[in-house]
């Protein structure tokens, strides 16, 4: 049994759901936003989109290399993707649809919290 074996399936779900819901928000805006929003906000959600799909396929490769890496770190780093969609992706989202500015600061947050989990990531890989 690997170690932490248990969070391998929660993983591979939240990553699914996560992945699932950025084809969806995709298709939102590019069918159902496309004739509401200007082409600065429609740039804006679709960068929302791409670094939330690209990191729920980085937790999926949390997920399969689980068994290779260091636990710990590759727990601390599938936290970050997830806290990193949320507040990165999120509050793009919220941008584009017409949320005040300030919503804005939330976005570097999510974007430290993206590099610290490539960095988690490597860090569990080097110790794993």
């Amino acid at each position: 049994m690997v170690a932490g074996e248990p969070l391998i399936r929660p993983l591979i779900v939240i990553a699914g759901l996560l992945g699932g819901i950025a084809v969806v928000l995709g298709a939102f805006g590019a069918h159902a936003l496309q004739e509401r929003l200007s082409e600065h906000a429609l740039a804006t959600w679709h960068t929302g989109v791409q670094y939330h799909f690209i990191h729920a396929l980085a937790l999926l490769l949390v997920a399969a290399l689980w068994a290779h890496l260091a636990n710990a770190w590759a727990a601390a780093s599938a936290v970050a993707f997830v806290i990193g969609i949320l507040l990165f992706s999120g509050s793009l989202y919220a941008l584009a649809l017409g949320a005040p500015r300030i919503l804005g600061a939330i976005a570097p947050l999510g974007g430290t919290a993206f590099i610290l989990g490539w960095a988690g990531l490597a860090i569990a890989a080097w110790r794993g």
